[in-house]
């Protein structure tokens, strides 16, 4: 029996879940600007306790690497990096569009290939957003990149497939990126629930990161933002 602990906070959703066996059985989920650093702890122990478990019966951390919001990224990381030391365990690094587009595909089992692809974005800056593309086995076929949204994103594919846009940059394809065949879903946002079945996946076959040298994949640099002082004059 395997007990792996999922952390998700690679946007506002700060999400914890616990999974047994490739199952999730129990979740914590808020859903406010930046709670992560005063909630992951809270649900990391919250779930064990609904499980039934101890820390010391967790067999990896599995946590959300990005692309996403730099701070909620660095969080999460940081504390699944921290557990898993001090567990002597190992960690488990899922990609955040990969696993929103298991977490989507796992809730629409009746999608067929080659005809639907899922379209997994992030919010970014203005109009740009992260976004991959997968087929319905979750495959890649197109890899991350950030990019502006505009009347033409994604044209090559959605002239010949049925185009599922998800996450918190699908917002922003809202009568920009229109057609027949294109389903936007602004609602469907990441969750610890997802990262299960690829961390289990992972999980058995060993495909584990390095404790010292793992980071999150940021995508791109961090850029602060510097708040204008007033002129007098």
């Amino acid at each position: 029996m395997s007990y792996i602990l999922l952390i998700e906070s690679s946007t506002h959703v700060c999400s914890v879940a616990l999974a047994q066996d490739g199952k999730v059985i129990a979740i914590r989920e808020d859903f406010e600007e930046k709670s992560h650093a005063s909630l992951l702890a809270v649900f990391a122990d919250e779930v064990m306790k609904e499980g039934g478990i101890v820390p010391s019966q967790l067999n990896a951390i599995a946590v959300s690497k990005g692309p996403g919001s730099y701070t909620g990224l660095r969080i999460g990381v940081s504390t699944a990096k921290g557990l898993a030391y001090a567990l002597d365990i190992p960690i488990i690094a899922i990609g955040t569009l990969r696993a929103m587009a298991h977490g989507f595909l796992s809730r629409n089992l009746n999608l067929t290939p080659p005809n639907h692809l899922v379209v997994s974005t992030i919010d970014a800056r203005r109009m740009e957003v992260y976004s991959a593309i997968y087929n319905t086995e979750a495959v890649k076929i197109r890899a991350t990149e950030a990019q502006i949204i505009d009347a033409d994103s994604f044209l090559e594919y959605k002239n010949q497939h049925t185009l599922h846009i998800i996450g918190t940059g699908a917002a922003k394809c809202l009568n920009v990126v229109n057609g027949e065949h294109v389903f936007i879903y602004p609602e469907f946002v990441p969750s610890a629930a997802f990262l299960c079945q690829p961390a289990f996946e992972a999980f058995k076959n060993k495909a584990f990161e390095d404790l010292a040298y793992f980071e999150p994949f940021y995508l791109k640099d961090f850029i602060a933002t510097i708040p204008r002082k007033n002129v007098i004059g």
